[in-house]
This record gives structure tokens, C-alpha cells and sequence, in this order.
């Protein structure tokens, strides 16, 4: 696979998935510091300070674009609302992440992040199989990822949480054919 230059901004009707910039910290850390927001994630603390989006936004930037790659979601009005991206140790294994800031919970941004990059996946990487998780007490996610295409596969995984103490958490898994 040729390298890409990861410089795309998928605009989907509502909202721009662009690249992440020093600029979206604040913004980033204002609405990952919610609980109910971190413990839906396996990787985020909670409480989550600028110390911790500033991390995130120097491990992104060092990131392989031909194995992993981080959108900010954003909202024309409201600047960065979210997160999205595509990693795992293999194309064979690419799986789909995001969160999203609680006041934009229910609105169908996630789901329209979600097919605009699944998408960009296909057509950029020529993706043909995706994978993604969610856990079992975030019903919300299991619907966004249903409505983006995804299908469970029956499999559920013990998953940890680092906002809910690192304990593992039943994670629904889903797949996504091209």
C-alpha cells in the first residue's frame, strides 16, 4: 500500500471530519471531561484534563496513516464536537472508535460521522471489511453503528474501560462489509 497523505476533510450534509489540530484541545478536553461520556470509551480517563487532549493530539499526530487515522468531528456552529477514527494491527482488523460531546448526543452526528468515514475508508484505503465494539450497557452506539451498516457478529468481548477503573466490560461486537 502507497503511503497517504492524510490531509482529507470528509463533509458530510451537517459536519466537517477533518484532521485534529493543537487548536481543538480545549474544545476536546471540555467535553471528554464528562463521565458518561469517558466510561463509553476504552482508552479515556476520566476526570480528563488539557493535559490529556494535548497527549492524545501528539499520539495522533505520530500516527501510521496507511494503519490508523483520527477525525475531529465538526460542527459548522459549534467547532469540535467529537471524535472519530480507524485503528487496529492489521487492515484485516481495522475497527471504528469515536465519542461524541453529551450536548450532541441524539441529533444522528454520530451516525453521519460514521458513514461519511466509512466511506472515506473504502474509497481511500479500499476497505472492504471493518469491525468496531461497543459496550454492552451503551445501546445508543450499538444504534449508531447499526444505522452506519454495521452488523453484530454474535461475538461479545471483555473489554476494559480506563474511566471506569480499567475493569473489563461486555463489548457487543460488529462488522461492516463493503
Amino acid at each position: 500500500m502507497c503511503a497517504i497523505d492524510f490531509e482529507p476533510v470528509i463533509a458530510t450534509e451537517r459536519l466537517r471530519l477533518r484532521k485534529p489540530r493543537k487548536a481543538d484541545t480545549a474544545r476536546l478536553a471540555q467535553h471528554a471531561n464528562d463521565f458518561d461520556v469517558a466510561r463509553m470509551t476504552t482508552a479515556m480517563p476520566y476526570p480528563y484534563g488539557l493535559d490529556h487532549a494535548e497527549g492524545f493530539l501528539a499520539q495522533v499526530s505520530a500516527q501510521d496513516p496507511d494503519r490508523e487515522v483520527v477525525f475531529v468531528i465538526e460542527h459548522p456552529e459549534h467547532g469540535a464536537i467529537g471524535v472519530m477514527g480507524f485503528d487496529g494491527p492489521s487492515s484485516d482488523e481495522t475497527e471504528i472508535g469515536y465519542w461524541l460531546g453529551r450536548p450532541y448526543w441524539g441529533a444522528g452526528f454520530a451516525t453521519e460521522a460514521a458513514q461519511g468515514a466509512l466511506i472515506w475508508a473504502h474509497r481511500t484505503w479500499g476497505r472492504r471489511y471493518l469491525r468496531a465494539g461497543h459496550f454492552a450497557d451503551n445501546l445508543a452506539s450499538g444504534q449508531v453503528l447499526s444505522k452506519a451498516g454495521f452488523l453484530y457478529t454474535g461475538e461479545v468481548r471483555q473489554r476494559p474501560s480506563v474511566a471506569r477503573g480499567g475493569r473489563p466490560a461486555p463489548t457487543r461486537m460488529m462488522v461492516w462489509l463493503a
